[in-house]
């Protein structure tokens, strides 16, 4: 997963508002958690968001399953004289070398996850590393961007690097299928190539019972990038948990 993605992904997600995210997580870990220390991005990706935070004044340590993801990471560690901190993990196999004062996880990285019981033990090795009173802070892809924004429906993106094609294929469990095709510019032709990636859907209660069963009270389930409570039509959706 994101073998192929990891090359693009930073020019297809210049929508995400790192900053706007950076700021909303900051105010969140001040009003419900223990204040600016060691921070976990879990799923970090290439990092945009790890270096937002650590401008924020937070010590980062990012983690990501995706060696690819991570090259792209370190690049821009060397580029910006970054002293974050980056590690190849899954995110059920965490292992931290001391605790964190909070953890983030955006961008729907949760609904990678490919059973409840893979949310459960990532919730708990999370718990395990996270000091008490610390917080845990992830989004999650509503029934709602799944059955409808996703759904069955095609989408085309392109920049000077790539065009792809981008079908989906909705499941009676509410996960998505997503098929990405990439034509890679190469000379006067475009070279094809392709990758799966699924995402699987997890209800607000399902993810409550399983926080609360790895020592996490939740605070907070608000609207991306809000404090609002979420509505019907809302994509995602933001936990905020603190450690019991």
């Amino acid at each position: 997963m994101y073998q192929l993605f990891a090359r693009f992904y930073d020019a297809f997600t210049r929508n995400a508002e790192y900053d706007k995210r950076a700021d909303y997580f900051e105010n969140l870990i001040e009003t419900y958690g223990c204040g600016k220390g060691i921070l976990l991005d879990l799923a970090c990706g290439t990092g945009t968001l790890s270096f937002a935070m650590e401008q924020r004044g937070f010590d980062v340590i990012g983690t990501d399953v995706s060696e690819e993801m991570l090259d792209g990471a370190l690049t821009k560690k060397l580029e910006n004289g970054s002293k974050a901190m980056f590690l190849n993990q899954e995110m059920t196999a965490l292992d931290m070398f001391g605790t964190v004062t909070s953890t983030i996880c955006s961008l729907d990285s949760v609904n990678h996850l490919d059973s409840l019981e893979k949310v459960q033990k990532t919730f708990e090795r999370v718990s395990l590393f996270t000091e008490p009173g610390g917080v845990f802070i992830f989004d999650v892809n509503t029934a709602y961007k799944h059955e409808i924004v996703l759904g069955n429906n095609a989408f085309i993106f392109e920049n000077e690097d790539c065009f792809l094609a981008w079908q989906n294929e909705v499941q009676p469990d509410k996960s998505v299928c997503m098929y990405l095709d990439f034509f890679i510019p190469e000379g006067e032709d475009y070279v094809r190539e392709s990758e799966y990636i699924k995402e699987y859907y997890y209800s607000p209660e399902q993810l409550t019972e399983v926080l609360q069963s790895a020592g996490f009270s939740v605070c907070g389930v608000f609207e991306d990038l809000s404090l609002e409570a979420p509505k019907a039509e809302s994509e995602r959706i933001i936990f905020v948990a603190k450690k019991n």
